[in-house]
């Protein structure tokens, strides 16, 4: 058997102490059979094995033909530029 610590709150660690001990058993009997219920609720689950993929983004295609960007970039900056004097 191995030996291991926890952190519960206040609240939590006096409700199980109270529980336990109205059942006559240990803090460590009960914690154990918690566990033990809690995963024969949830089984492991068989791990994933396939390789991540890149989620793929649907943006509704690209709105601006390439070649068009830099015109429009520049007539961008002339326009913001004017507004700077």
């Amino acid at each position: 058997m191995t030996r291991t610590q926890i952190q519960l709150p206040d609240e939590l660690y006096q409700r199980a102490k109270t529980f336990a001990a109205e059942r006559e058993i240990s803090l460590a009997e009960m914690t154990r059979r918690g566990l033990e219920l809690f995963l024969a609720r949830f089984p492991e689950s068989s791990p994933r094995k396939q390789a991540w993929k890149m989620p793929k983004v649907r943006s509704g295609g690209l709105k601006v033909p390439l070649e068009d960007l830099h015109e429009i970039a520049a007539q961008d900056e002339e326009v913001r530029s004017l507004g700077k004097r």
